[in-house]
């Protein structure tokens, strides 16, 4: 038996997937660096995830260990079912533990895309995020490289990571936003009358990401006072809360 979506579903990258998501950066060493402590357990959490609590969308990027969540989200789900979106994020170097840069070159984007292929033994991404802008390259040179990869079958969707209402308009002179992935939570509210709305009125699923201010507003029942928070903002939201937990994956999902 399939399981019931937790909170509902919602239409993401052409494919009804459950509102209640999963983050996947928390399935690395320390500082998002390296190998998770139990590559088996990382392994059978994620199934776990899909197969025995229903949720249909999983949120990747390459930079995460950098490459490890993408190699363990293939050994634990491949061959994808079909009701699974798979989302990655490329446009991000890790020169090291914690450390985070954005590099938008339309050439480092178009190998991060194919590498990202790769890993994931899959012909076309199904959403790719531009994960941060590059403020040194001109915006829409890395839109226009994540567009040309589309046009060549590599991309089916495409999504924005850490924008403005005005960079969203700006993108969609030149694609179809597909997603738009901020952070949001009842901790740093700001984004709910801003991009939230904006998204709302676009018809653009939002994605917020540390939708529990990482792991700062899990203690107790607020996981699931700051879940029901950002769900009640409107049928576009779809959080991605994460979590290395099986205990924890139940209290999100209401099976404990």
């Amino acid at each position: 038996m399939t399981p019931t979506p937790p909170a509902g579903t919602l239409t993401l990258a052409g494919t009804t997937v459950s509102r209640l998501g999963y983050g996947t950066m928390r399935l690395t060493g320390p500082g998002t660096w390296g190998d998770p402590a139990d590559t088996a357990q990382a392994v059978a959490l994620l199934r776990s995830v899909v197969h025995e609590h229903g949720i249909t969308h999983i949120d990747t990027a390459d930079a995460y260990g950098p490459h490890t969540v993408e190699h363990l989200v293939r050994q634990a789900l491949h061959p994808y079912p079909a009701n699974v979106v798979i989302a990655t994020k490329v446009g991000m170097i890790r020169p090291g533990p914690n450390v985070w840069r954005p590099l938008g070159r339309p050439d480092y984007l178009r190998a991060a895309v194919e590498q990202s292929l790769r890993r994931l033994g899959t012909d076309c991404l199904t959403l790719c995020y531009l994960h941060r802008i590059d403020p040194t390259v001109p915006f829409l040179d890395q839109i226009g490289a994540l567009a040309d990869l589309q046009q060549e079958g590599k991309i089916a969707h495409i999504g924005l990571s850490k924008v403005t209402p005005a960079q969203i308009d700006l993108a969609g002179t030149v694609i179809d936003v597909a997603a738009v992935q901020n952070k949001l939570n009842p901790a740093v509210p700001d984004d709910a009358a801003i991009t939230v709305e904006h998204c709302r009125t676009r018809g653009i699923p939002y994605i917020p990401y540390a939708p529990l201010g990482a792991g700062a507003l899990a203690h107790g029942g607020g996981a699931v006072t700051a879940l029901r928070w950002l769900l009640d903002l409107g049928p576009h939201i779809a959080p991605i809360p994460g979590t290395t937990s099986q205990h924890h994956l139940k209290q999100l999902t209401g099976h404990g």
